[in-house]
C-alpha cells in the first residue's frame, strides 16, 4: 500500500469518528431539548410573578411559587392530558403531532375561559379552615403540597403509570395539613369520598363505556346495512355528546346558572346538533361499501371533536390543581390573612393554562401511546365509546357533587371496552348470527368468521394465538395503573408532610 493510500484511509477514519460524534452529539441534544424548554418556562413563570409582586411582602415566596407551580402545571399537561386525546390517537382518528396541537389550544381555552369559575381555594376542603389561621403555616402547607404532588406525577409520568393529579394535590395537602395541625384536622369526610371514588369512578367508566360499545356493535356494526344504521344511530351519539357538554359548561361559563337552565341548553343543543350531524352523514355516506372500514371513517370526525371537547373541560376543570395551591400562597402572602374563597388573578391562570400545554407538547407523546394503544387496541367506534363515558360521567358527577377523577373514568373506560370485546367476540350470539348470515349470503370466503372490526387486518386465515394477542387486554399494564393509583393519596401526603417539615426547619 502507498504512502498516500494510507493517508487516505487514515483521514477517512478520523472523518468517521467525526461524524459518529456529531450523531452522538445530536441525540443527547434531542434528549435535552425538552428539559431545558421546560427549565425556560418555569423562569419564565417566575419572572412573570416578579412583576406583579414586585417590592410587596414575602415577593420571593411567591416567585419560588409560581416556579413549582408551573413545574406542577407541566406534568399534569404530561400526565393527565393522555385521557383526552389518547383515544383518538390510537385509534388513528388524529396523528400525534395533531393531537397535542389541538389539545393544547383546548386546554388552554378551557383554562382560560372557564377555570375561574370552578376554582375554590383546596385548604378549605381537605383541611378544616378553624384549624390554619397563621398565612405563614398556610403558604407552607400549599407549597409542600405542590412539590409533593408534582413530583409524584412527574415518577408516574416517567415509568408510565396514568394517575390523578387531583388525588396527588389533595394527598399532598392533606399530609402538609396533618402536620402543621394534626390528624384532626383533616377533612376525612372528603377522603373518604375520595377514597371510595379510586374504585366507583374506573368501575362506573368501563360499565357506561360497555353499554355505548354495545349499542355500536349491536345497532351498527352487525347489521346487514351497516350504512343506513349508522346514519340512525351516529347522529344521536354526537348529540348526546354536544348536548352533554353544552349542560356541563353552562354552570362553568356562568356560575349563577340553574341546573334547570343547563338541561335545556343541553337539550337545545343536542336537538341543533342531531339535525347537523344528520344531514353531516347522510352526505359522507354516499356511495360508501357496506364495510366497517365506513364507519370508522364516518366516526373520525365526532371523535376528534370529542377529544377537543374534553380537553377544553380538563383545562377548565385540572388547571385547578395547579393554581388553587397557588392562588391560595399568593393571597395569604399579599394580603396577610387565610381565607376561604380567594381570588385568582389573570396571571395565575396563564401560568396554570400554558403549563398544562407545555407539559403536553413536551412530554406528552409517551402517556398518549399507552392510554391510546398499549392497553388495548382501539379503533374510532370503540375510543368514541370511551370520549362519551367520560362525559358522561363527569357530568353526572358535577351535577351531584361527586368527587372524581377524569384519569380513572377514561382509563377505566379503555379497560372496560378492551374487556368487553375480549368477551363479546367469544360469547355474542348476535355476532354469531350475523356471521353465519354473512356465511349463507357468501358463501366459500373463509375469512367471514372473524369479527369485523378488525377488518384492517389482512385477508388471511388467522391463528387462535394471533387473534388472541390481537385482542386480549394487556395485563401487565391494569396492574401497573392500579398500583399507582392506590399509591398516589399515601405517596403524596408522605412527601408532602416530609418537605412541610423541611420548610419549617428552613424558615426558622
Amino acid at each position: 500500500m502507498s504512502i498516500s493510500s494510507r493517508g487516505k484511509h487514515t483521514v477517512d477514519k478520523d472523518l468517521g469518528r467525526i461524524t459518529d460524534i456529531e450523531e452522538a452529539t445530536g441525540f443527547v441534544a434531542r434528549g435535552l431539548v425538552a428539559p431545558g424548554l421546560a427549565l425556560v418556562f418555569l423562569v419564565l413563570a417566575g419572572m412573570l410573578a416578579s412583576i406583579y409582586v414586585f417590592g410587596e411582602p414575602r415577593a420571593l415566596v411567591v416567585v419560588v411559587a409560581a416556579a413549582v407551580g408551573a413545574y406542577l402545571a407541566l406534568n399534569i399537561g404530561a400526565n393527565d392530558v393522555a385521557n383526552n386525546v389518547g383515544p383518538a390517537v390510537g385509534a388513528k382518528a388524529i396523528t400525534m403531532a395533531g393531537a397535542l396541537a389541538m389539545a393544547a389550544v383546548c386546554e388552554s381555552l378551557g383554562a382560560l375561559l372557564a377555570g375561574k369559575a370552578v376554582v375554590a381555594t383546596i385548604s378549605t376542603a381537605i383541611v378544616v379552615p378553624e384549624a390554619v389561621s397563621d398565612p405563614t403555616i398556610l403558604i407552607h402547607i400549599m407549597l409542600a403540597a405542590l412539590i409533593s404532588s408534582a413530583l409524584w406525577i412527574n415518577f408516574s409520568t416517567w415509568i408510565g403509570a396514568p394517575v390523578s393529579t387531583t388525588h396527588a394535590i389533595v394527598g399532598g395537602v392533606m399530609g402538609a395539613g396533618a402536620v402543621a395541625a394534626g390528624i384532626e384536622a383533616v377533612n376525612w369526610l372528603t377522603m373518604a369520598a375520595i377514597a371510595t371514588s379510586w374504585i366507583a369512578t374506573p368501575v362506573l367508566g368501563a360499565a357506561v363505556a360497555i353499554m355505548f360499545q354495545y349499542l355500536i356493535k349491536t345497532a351498527i356494526i352487525y347489521q346487514d346495512d351497516k350504512i343506513a344504521a349508522a346514519r340512525r344511530w351516529i347522529p344521536v351519539l354526537v348529540a348526546v355528546m354536544a348536548g352533554a357538554f353544552a349542560a356541563y359548561l353552562v354552570p362553568m361559563l356562568h356560575s349563577a346558572s340553574t341546573w334547570q337552565t343547563s338541561m335545556w341548553i343541553g337539550l337545545g343543543f343536542f336537538a341543533a346538533t342531531w339535525a347537523v350531524s344528520h344531514r353531516s352523514i347522510a352526505r359522507q355516506s354516499q356511495g360508501m361499501e357496506n364495510r366497517n372500514r365506513s364507519l370508522r371513517r364516518l366516526f373520525r370526525l365526532p371523535l376528534v371533536g370529542a377529544a377537543a371537547l374534553l380537553s377544553f373541560a380538563h383545562g377548565a376543570n385540572d388547571v385547578a390543581n395547579a393554581i388553587g395551591p397557588l392562588a391560595a400562597i399568593v393571597h395569604a402572602a399579599r394580603q396577610g390573612n387565610v381565607a376561604d374563597v380567594v381570588d385568582i388573578p389573570r396571571w395565575v391562570m396563564m401560568i396554570g393554562a400554558l403549563g398544562i400545554s407545555c407539559g403536553l407538547l413536551l412530554y406528552g407523546p409517551k402517556l398518549i401511546r399507552i392510554v391510546g394503544g398499549e392497553i388495548t387496541k382501539l379503533n374510532p367506534m370503540r375510543a368514541f365509546s370511551v370520549a362519551l363515558a367520560v362525559a358522561i360521567i363527569v357530568i353526572a358527577a358535577s351535577w351531584f357533587g361527586m368527587p372524581v377523577s377524569s384519569t380513572h373514568i377514561a382509563v377505566g373506560a379503555v379497560f372496560g371496552v378492551g374487556f368487553f370485546r375480549e368477551w363479546y367476540i367469544a360469547h355474542s350470539s348476535h355476532r354469531r348470527a350475523f356471521l353465519l348470515r354473512q356465511r349463507l349470503l357468501k358463501p366459500g370466503q373463509p375469512n367471514m368468521r372473524r369479527d369485523p372490526e378488525d377488518e384492517e387486518a389482512p385477508r388471511r386465515q388467522l391463528s387462535r394465538e394471533e387473534l388472541n394477542r390481537r385482542r386480549l387486554v394487556r395485563r401487565t399494564h391494569l396492574t401497573n395503573i392500579v398500583t399507582a393509583w392506590a399509591t398516589t393519596v399515601p405517596a403524596s401526603a408522605a412527601l408532602a408532610a416530609l418537605l412541610f417539615t423541611a420548610l419549617g426547619i428552613f424558615s426558622s
